[in-house]
């Protein structure tokens, strides 16, 4: 099926390109989204006619996407969530999270320009895409914590995995610091014992020996 696109289509071309696509994709995204026009001989027409007012048009939104975009980008949003001690989300952080998270920090994003290309099922710091414009794109990162003290540390530069081995690593010191304080008050009594021992008991121990 050919369509005329009135935008720039990744992977597919530019504004006024003439392109075949498959009749699903047209029907159910170019067309739906106004992205473009079948390819008819009176559609082709009104395309020229208009082509100068979609130039100009397409210029303005891509001019106010620019502007939004040196403000967006490499932003960090916290995202919390509950997981394991491992690190797994119970669920997945979705385009939708996203773009509520970026709004409440005064971005106005639709999910529909989110796009999350490897599913987010983990703790950690995850860069995601936003496509504010069809010649607009910016990274940002998502911080996905189970609680904002956890995104700070995150933020800072550690994994889930090496906060979790630090505690762990603490946790082994205390225990052995515990038992070093065990074992010196043992040898405290023993020594104790051996002070207030009476002449009797030694003379029984030198006759033992």
């Amino acid at each position: 099926m050919q369509v005329i696109l009135l935008e720039r289509v990744a992977k597919l071309g530019q504004m006024g390109d003439v392109v075949d696509v498959k009749p699903g994709y047209a029907r159910n995204f170019l067309l739906r989204q106004r992205k473009a026009l079948t390819a008819s001989k009176a559609n082709i027409e009104a395309f020229e006619e208009q082509k100068a007012q979609l130039e100009a048009r397409n210029l303005e939104t891509r001019k106010e996407a620019e502007d939004m975009a040196a403000r967006l980008g490499g932003q960090q949003f916290v995202v919390i969530r509950q997981a394991s001690d491992g690190g797994a989300l119970y669920g997945s952080v979705t385009t939708r999270d996203a773009a509520t998270v970026a709004t409440e920090e005064g971005f106005s994003i639709d999910r529909k320009q989110v796009l999350i290309r490897q599913p987010i099922k983990e703790l950690g710091l995850h860069e995601i895409e936003v496509h504010l414009h069809p010649e607009v794109v910016v990274a940002i990162n998502l911080n996905v914590a189970r609680s904002p003290e956890e995104a700070e540390l995150q933020a800072s530069g550690k994994s889930i995995q090496e906060l979790a081995a630090e505690e762990e690593a603490a946790a082994e010191f205390e225990i052995a610091e515990l038992f070093d304080d065990i074992g010196a008050a043992a040898d405290d009594d023993d020594n104790l014992a051996e002070v207030v021992s009476t002449p009797e008991d030694r003379a029984a121990e030198d006759e033992e020996s």
